[in-house]
């Protein structure tokens, strides 16, 4: 490629000239193509370990002149082809025009000019998606990589470090690449190459640790090994880069999403060296992950920039000292000390933004005004311009809509009147008659709560302090729970961004009927049927609702088990809009992955449990994993937020604290539950007994402080024994958790949660597939191992097409809601690379077309992809089957639909519908009463045994196209002469009994016709189907006219003398291609006749006869009996990353012949 001019001051070192002009020179690596000796290994030594970029472009062009000392670099080449072409085009229009100049500084100026502008113009060209270039010492590592490793172009290359890789007790220097879908490595000391491809997805553990033999390393590890790298430059950039990698692969395992470069993204000022695009992109989603998990903001929120500063907090008379955040729709502001204060301005808020006057005592001021008459001043910025101007371009483009007065309450039921309100006032009217006491103390609760809003603020722009978390601890008073928990789970922002959005979800989903509905209708009545506001239709519909309008929302949910349960606690406190929105924030923000069909988040948070429970309670951890108590016990606890395992008014305490604190609160509690019963579960002998323990435990936490009247729990009524454990203050208990186990920090929990995913998610896979072998091993003569080998093979290359791109999308392949069975698919052009690697017919140029009708065949559902029961049903057919079935399935691949390209194949002309259509049009004509098809219906779902005598005829085009088949499925055999011999005797039998069969059915066929129908409708009988093109007419004129008339003048025993040559010509000649076989054999007249006629539509014969007559030759005999091995293929097949990296790299030796 050209490259921008570079100075060469030696250059003779380590290079080798092979041409040169007096202009140009052209010069070969040392070391590089054949030969070299020591001097070629220490060379190549050199280039990896200093990452030379003759490793990857080891040819280049320098421009000389006579009175300069200094060379020029204009072009490089991985290939002396690529290379060669260079040095053409500058032969043939830069020299002849450069040896006029007089002044060798003017040639190098135009030399170099005229580079540049192709450079240029090749950048121009570039579609505009590659308009942003990474830098060119990046460019050249990405194409050493793909040469390396075989990788296509889609294949990106997001960074590469240098490193050492531990192959046994000694480390390989090389250099590791890290691409959007694998890690590779590679390394070449002394002649020694050790190369690695290890994919994203096949990672089941990444750590970072030090040991004494592996100082400072990552630990990869995969199902079958472990590797180790050690020796890095900055370990923790490296570490970071990899879990964001195997984060994006175990999403694709889960969603079958490809990665996709986000082009929203704000531009940097300038190409930053040796960083690459992809890998800013990468940084910039990490910060905009922490920054949204830090203010609960939506999804689509992108972090513009922060810097630090400081924020006057009226409340404590003093500067607090943090980071200021900017984004498109938030001014965030979080204290560089935890807790001491954070902020939520939305710019929907923001009236006015101003720089005040600066002092010493306060530097750089912006002052921010919000409606509801709120100010806040920041100091110490470092840009303040910047900053006011970034905040005016958003607030510019905030709609004007969602301006006006958007305080905590004036929103609420704008779409759907509130539903459960009288209810919960109804409760207030009692409960004030019931509970005196109880209710002043629930007035104190909200007396401390407004004199918190006037001093703190109320509402969105609410400074939230150490003092807030305070009093969620102790209870948030029940008229103010809906509007908090809409505040700190941050659905209030969403809710006032989508105005209206709720009640046309409504609208959308109503009527509609789903398995997700289904299951809803199935689960309203049992969500907390022992509360009064579910005990009528009122409650019952504003939970059909709210979950129907999620399900509609988010079909990959739809809706999951406990979400009624979640959502029906929500109703009482929120409308009907606000526990929508308090759904939404459950389940994309702050339970990700918890209610998917597989709830893969609650299995990860339930590692993470056992994780913690084993760094805080090991004795406890071992003792419970003997029993199996805690994969049991953790799952119901996270799902439900402890409300399906604890009482009502106790378990709202804890969701409370969980909307200001997340999953960290859950976490805790159930340590401090364990911590309370250690002595009681440690004496337990079995799972049971722990599962009394905890169950009467958590029944008997109450909440003493409550004013609403008591709520009988359901799981208590059923486990309470004769002596009533002693209460626990759930109050007692929160503040048990946050004393013993208040250490749990967010960050950490994240790491663990990324630790633990890539281990369910890889669990997962593997139940998977256990599921699909233990279902496939009735139905095929594979082995268990083998069954394995072959999802694997097929589940790679339905990933391929995540990341390299198909002809469908692999989203649209990929069901989970289907049995494992059928939930990865492949379309043609897999389907044909996976036949082509194992399947044991090996047809050569034919391969291709036997794949296409193979596909077909199986392609039941005409979809156009092919699930792996359909896939292992064809290949254990051609492994497994006796001579019988191999025969039938080579059979059908000739006839309809597996010879027929077009999914319509009966309305082609030349083919005539089969008999078992025609009777199922003339079934639907008539009219049937219910039984009818009841009894069809059950008639259809019985198994079909077909048996030899339900195939249908095959004619003579098909015919020939099993000729061909056969002819090149011998051509790699040891007995490839006997087999052709074989085969072209049997064809000349079938010949016969066509020819003999058709006049048989001639002379039927025209005495039953000649009694029933003119001489008009015979012809139009006869004729191939309805819609047939004048080219067939023509076509079946000349067969009535010249084969007919021609058949007698040719005697028998010409036509065996013709069949006897054409089968010695094949023995004779191994190397004759099929079509001219194809010519020789079919042929019923003779050879000039054959290239003008066409077929016969009146000859055909049944499978029995091509069966009887293949019994009668030996070698076909022994061919189709023999027993084939899918071991080799499928090691073959595994391997074929290893021959496609040998392949890459080509040798010199075809690139020097091709040049001479």
């Amino acid at each position: 490629m050209w490259i921008q001019p570079e100075e060469v001051l030696l250059a003779g070192a380590l290079w080798v000239s092979e041409r040169a002009n007096p202009f140009f020179i052209l010069q070969r690596r040392r070391g590089h193509g054949r030969g070299g000796g020591l001097s070629g290994l220490l060379v190549g030594t050199l280039d990896v370990v200093l990452d030379s970029s003759a490793r990857v472009a080891p040819y280049r062009i320098l421009l000389q002149t006579a009175d300069s000392q200094i060379y020029w670099n204009i072009a490089c080449g991985s290939s002396r082809k690529e290379i060669t072409e260079h040095w053409d085009w500058l032969e043939s229009n830069l020299l002849q025009t450069i040896s006029i100049f007089d002044n060798d500084e003017d040639v190098t100026t135009f030399v170099k000019g005229k580079i540049c502008g192709i450079i240029a113009e090749e950048n121009r060209l570039k579609p505009s998606d590659e308009q942003e270039e990474d830098s060119g010492k990046f460019r050249e590592a990405e194409l050493k990589m793909r040469r390396l490793f075989g990788m296509p172009d889609e294949e990106k290359l997001v960074n590469y470090y240098s490193c050492s890789y531990w192959k046994g007790r000694v480390p390989r220097q090389g250099w590791l690449y890290l691409s959007v879908n694998h890690l590779c490595f590679y390394s070449f000391l002394l002649g020694k190459e050790v190369t690695l491809v290890v994919p994203w997805t096949e990672v089941t553990q990444l750590e970072k640790n030090a040991t004494l033999l592996f100082p400072e390393s990552v630990r990869v590890s995969t199902r079958h090994t472990e590797h180790f790298f050690s020796m890095f430059l900055n370990i923790n950039d490296t570490f970071k880069l990899m879990e964001q990698l195997a984060n994006i692969a175990m999403r694709q395992l889960l969603d079958n999403e490809a990665f996709a470069a986000d082009r929203s993204l704000p531009k940097p000022c300038k190409t930053l060296k040796n960083v690459s695009v992809l890998k800013r992109d990468l940084d910039a989603r990490a910060k905009n992950e922490r920054y949204r998990a830090m203010f609960r903001l939506t999804q689509d929120e992108r972090l513009d920039g922060h810097t630090d500063c400081t924020l006057w907090t009226p409340f404590a008379k003093m500067h607090v000292v943090g980071q200021l955040f900017i984004s498109n729709n938030y001014i965030c502001f979080n204290s560089r000390e935890e807790d001491l204060c954070q902020l939520i301005i939305p710019l929907r808020e923001v009236s006015i933004v101003e720089k005040a006057d600066s002092s010493s005592v306060l530097p750089c001021p912006v002052s921010i005004s919000t409606k509801n008459k709120m100010t806040f001043l920041f100091a110490n910025l470092k840009d303040r311009d910047f900053l006011v101007q970034r905040i005016s371009d958003f607030l510019q483009r905030t709609p004007d809509s969602l301006w006006g007065d958007t305080s905590p309450l004036s929103l609420i039921g704008q779409s759907v009147p509130p539903v459960l309100l009288d209810t919960v006032e109804f409760w207030y009217r009692w409960i004030n008659r019931s509970f005196f006491l109880l209710q002043m103390k629930e007035k104190m609760k909200e007396e401390a709560w407004n004199i918190h809003f006037s001093e703190f603020g109320r509402g969105v722009c609410m400074y939230r302090t150490s003092r807030t978390r305070e009093l969620v601890l102790n209870g948030i008073p029940e008229c103010l729970r809906g509007e908090l928990w809409l505040l700190f789970s941050g659905a209030q922002n969403e809710m006032a961004s989508h105005p209206g959005y709720y009640g046309d979800l409504v609208e959308q989903a109503m009527g509609l009927c789903s398995l997700a509905t289904e299951e809803i209708e199935r689960d309203l009545h049992r969500s907390m049927p022992e509360h009064r506001a579910f005990q009528n239709e009122m409650g019952i519909a504003a939970l059909r609702r709210v979950l129907t309008a999620y399900a509609h929302r988010n079909p990959g949910i739809g809706y999951c088990q406990a979400m009624n349960i979640v959502t029906s606690v929500l109703l009482l406190y929120c409308t009907e809009e606000e526990a929508f929105w308090l759904l939404v924030a459950l389940c994309e923000r702050m339970l990700p992955d918890y209610y998917n069909t597989r709830v893969v988040g609650a299995l990860v948070d339930q590692g993470v449990f056992e994780e913690l429970t084993r760094a805080f309670l090991p004795l406890l951890y071992e003792h419970m994993q003997e029993l199996g108590v805690i994969s049991t016990i953790s799952l119901s606890w996270f799902l439900t937020l402890f409300l399906s395992v604890m009482p009502f008014d106790s378990a709202v305490l804890l969701v409370d604290c969980f909307f200001y604190e997340g999953i960290k609160v859950t976490f805790q509690v159930a340590l401090a539950v364990l911590h309370d019963n250690m002595d009681a579960l440690l004496s337990c002998s079995d799972e049971g007994e722990a599962m009394t323990i905890l169950g009467r435990y958590l029944d008997n936490v109450v909440n003493k402080q409550t004013v609403a009247p008591p709520i009988p729990h359901l799981h208590a009524l059923l486990t309470s024994g004769d002596e009533p454990p002693p209460e626990i203050d759930v109050f007692d208990l929160i503040k048990s958790s946050y004393e013993k186990f208040g250490s749990l920090r967010s960050d950490v929990i994240e790491q663990m949660r990324f630790r633990q995913r890539l281990k369910v998610i890889q669990s997962l896979e593997d139940t998977a597939k256990r599921s699909v072998v233990r279902a496939m091993m009735t139905e095929s003569a594979f082995s268990i191992e083998e069954l394995e080998d072959l999802y694997c093979l097929f589940k790679s290359k339905h990933m391929t097409s995540c990341y390299w791109g198909s002809s469908s999308s692999a989203a649209e392949r990929h069901d989970p809601s289907l049995p494992y069975l059928e939930q990865y698919r492949i379309d043609p052009v897999q389907f044909a690379q996976l036949f082509s690697a194992l399947a044991p017919w090996t047809c050569g140029g034919h391969t291709s077309m036997l794949s296409a009708r193979l596909f077909r065949l199986l392609d039941q559902n005409q979809d156009g992809l092919v699930n792996f029961k359909e896939f292992i049903t064809g290949l254990s057919g051609m492994y497994h089957g006796d001579m019988t079935e191999k025969l039938k399935l080579l059979y059908k691949l000739h006839l309809p639909p597996g010879n027929v390209p077009q999914l319509t194949w009966f309305s082609k002309p030349g083919h005539q519908v089969q008999p078992d259509f025609q009777l199922c049009y003339l079934s639907v004509a008539e009219v049937k009463d219910y039984r009818y098809y009841l009894r069809m219906w059950a008639k259809e779902k019985e198994p079909k045994r077909e048996t030899i005598k339900d195939l249908p005829r095959m004619n003579q085009e098909q015919f020939i196209e099993l000729c061909k088949t056969l002819y090149n499925m011998f051509s790699e055999e040891p007995m490839e002469q006997q087999l052709y011999h074989s085969i072209a005797t049997v064809a000349s039998l079938l010949l016969r009994i066509g020819e003999v069969g058709k006049k048989f059915n001639n002379g039927a066929k025209k005495a039953e016709t000649a009694a029933q129908a003119p001489p008009s409708s015979l012809q139009k009988e006869e004729r191939p189907g309805e819609g047939v093109s004048d080219e067939s007419q023509v076509c079946q004129a000349l067969a009535d006219a010249q084969l007919e008339p021609a058949a007698p003048q040719t005697p028998d025993d010409d036509i065996k003398d013709d069949t006897s040559v054409s089968s010695y010509s094949v023995v004779s000649s191994g190397s004759l291609q099929c079509e001219d076989i194809a010519d020789d054999t079919v042929l019923i007249g003779g050879s000039e006749q054959r290239r003008g006629s066409v077929l016969d539509v009146d000859w055909s014969i049944t499978f029995e006869q091509v069966l009887a007559s293949l019994l009668t030759e030996p070698p076909l005999v022994d061919y189709f009996e023999t027993k084939r091995d899918i071991q080799a293929k499928m090691a073959a097949c595994k391997a074929q990353r290893a021959v496609e990296r040998q392949t890459s790299s080509t040798s010199d030796h075809e690139l020097t012949q091709h040049s001479t």
